[in-house]
């Protein structure tokens, strides 16, 4: 077995200097095993595709007590490291913050996204608040003695804040700052153009996520950019939702299969996958 710091320290290494950290994004045990036996070397769950998996809308609808219980059962059925997708902490408060990281710890996940929109009539939390909650997770993951990576998320892009000619601007003080306060990494989600990629890479002195999917440049072009960490968000889950969506509707309207038969997956395999020793 390895320990939850073992596998803090693999994943922080993931991040290093050259490297290309491919992550899948996991909504439940399934996919985070299946995602585990194609050979990716850490998982990081969904946050809206566990929502959407468990009947909620996304942006903290799930409550923090759930979604962690959901990041535990994943870590449990795996033995790569698994980061975990908190949204904004499930609270607004650094002490909120601190609450939620330790339950990411004793859930045995060995990474966090925490991200700066709250949710509310202003998109985006201030620096200065950011930058407390930032601080006060890091303080937490001390305390609790993990070498705990913190992916810090800003919505600037996402959610087109500010003037368009400032918004590069407003980025790189955000990410800037929230590495002072104790970030990893920076995750900045909704940019997808080379020459913004490049913009943030070269200038952001820490690892940058980029988050892919259809539409977006594959994943060997952005590392190839600069790059070192690109995650799919809620993609596959929605693929998903989209594959079980038109096997509902070619039951319903002919009553046949192709659909299933398009993307087959035994019985057997589904209990071959469960069936292993424990991590």
């Amino acid at each position: 077995m390895t320990s939850q710091h073992e596998k803090a320290e693999q994943f922080l290494k993931l991040h290093e200097q050259g490297g290309a950290l491919l992550l899948p994004n996991a909504w439940d045990v399934a996919s985070a095993r299946l995602f585990e036996e194609a050979g990716f070397p850490a998982i990081a769950s969904t946050s809206a595709g566990v929502a959407f998996a468990h009947g909620y809308g996304d942006g903290q609808q799930i409550g923090r007590d759930e979604m962690l219980a959901i990041i535990a059962r994943m870590v449990a059925a795996v033995r790569v490291p698994v980061t975990a997708d908190i949204e904004a902490g499930y609270g607004p408060t650094p002490d909120d913050v601190a609450t939620t990281i330790r339950g990411v710890i004793e859930a045995g996940a060995v990474g966090v996204n925490l991200e700066d929109n709250n949710g509310g009539g202003q998109p985006l939390y201030t620096v200065e608040a950011q930058v407390a909650r930032i601080a006060a997770a890091r303080a937490a993951a001390n305390q609790a003695g993990v070498l705990l990576v913190i992916n810090a998320r800003t919505d600037t892009f996402l959610f087109q804040i500010g003037a368009a000619e400032t918004r590069l601007d407003e980025t790189l003080r955000r990410a800037k700052a929230y590495l002072e306060a104790g970030a990893d990494s920076i995750f900045v989600p909704g940019v997808i153009d080379a020459a913004t990629i490049e913009a943030l890479v070269r200038q952001i002195p820490a690892p940058l996520n980029i988050m892919a999917g259809p539409g977006a440049p594959a994943a060997p072009e952005l590392f190839r950019l600069g790059v070192r960490r690109v995650s799919v968000g809620a993609a596959a889950m929605l693929a998903t939702m989209g594959l079980v969506r038109d096997i509902a509707r070619e039951l319903r309207q002919s009553g046949t299969y192709e659909q299933m038969a398009q993307h087959p997956y035994s019985f057997g395999d589904g209990s071959t996958l469960f069936a292993r020793e424990s991590p």
